[in-house]
């Protein structure tokens, strides 16, 4: 990513600046999965009693805002460019060299990663190996073009200069594109779209004895990072004791199969009646 940016901002090449925004995408997601592991915790707290783990969300926010500018700011230089002109590409062999090597690395990275992935059979990392791979294909083509202007250099062939401008168009689109999927992943979190079908969760709960039904059932959350369950139960007990049991058998059954939840039950009386799983 640094080298792709250090080469781009030197030669004035928008192509390959917006090439390394889009690795920049790719090495923000990472980091940002790396600090998420570590400080996003599902654990609550009396400043934060449901967790830590919307701290990732937010920070997606930032990225995007990020990108979202830098592509304004890319394909603004090239209409600019485009309307008024501007100083010639002046690219070396050498910084084509370069280029290559950048190549090379993000081709490693995507075989590595992707062998460690089914090594150890980590469907993240396999799918973040794809996910470089696109990565792969935007710098074979930014540096197919910058071959292109140096060609036009050395033969004398102004028009061949056309070819930075016209790649930096689309590379920054698949960038805001790329973006936009970040924040449409982390949308759901962040207003608390329905995690679990409730009808899913009404057929886990009614296999525990003891249970006559249950509804009004809403969740939120990420299935697998932290799942919050809420249900009003109708419960065949004679005590508070027996409800009680019937309800951490209903926690157990939930966190089985969904693992981590945390569930909050409002139980009822066996005579209550009510058919509304969940929300109209």
């Amino acid at each position: 990513m640094s080298l792709k940016a250090v080469v781009g901002i030197s030669i004035g090449s928008l192509s390959l600046k917006a090439d390394a925004l889009h690795s920049v995408t790719d090495s923000a997601n990472n980091v940002l999965g790396l600090i998420a592991t570590r400080f996003s915790s599902p654990l609550p707290d009396r400043d934060h009693p449901y967790g830590h783990l919307k701290y990732e969300a937010v920070a997606t926010l930032g990225i995007v805002a990020f990108l979202g500018i830098a592509c304004f700011e890319i394909v603004q230089g090239a209409i600019t460019r485009i309307l008024q002109g501007g100083k010639p590409l002046q690219i070396s062999g050498p910084e084509l060299w370069l280029l290559l090597l950048v190549l090379g690395i993000n081709i490693f990275v995507t075989y590595y990663e992707r062998t460690v992935g089914q090594r150890v059979g980590s469907p993240i990392l396999i799918a973040d190996a794809q996910h470089t791979m696109s990565d792969v294909w935007v710098t074979i083509t930014v540096l197919l073009g910058l071959i292109g202007v140096w060609v036009g250099q050395k033969q004398n062939i102004p028009g061949l200069q056309w070819l930075d401008v016209i790649l930096s168009i689309p590379v920054a689109f698949l960038v805001l594109k790329s973006g936009w999927n970040v924040l449409w992943d982390n949308l759901p979190w962040l207003v608390d779209e329905m995690a679990i079908a409730p009808e899913l969760i009404y057929e886990q709960v009614m296999l525990v004895p003891g249970v006559i039904n249950c509804h009004d059932i809403a969740s939120r959350g990420v299935v697998g990072r932290q799942v919050f369950i809420e249900m009003h139960l109708i419960v065949n007990a004679e005590d508070v004791i027996g409800a009680h049991a019937i309800t951490e058998a209903v926690e157990a059954k939930l966190n089985e199969r969904f693992s981590p939840v945390r569930v909050l039950i409002h139980v009822e009386p066996p005579d209550y009646q009510s058919n509304q799983i969940t929300f109209d």
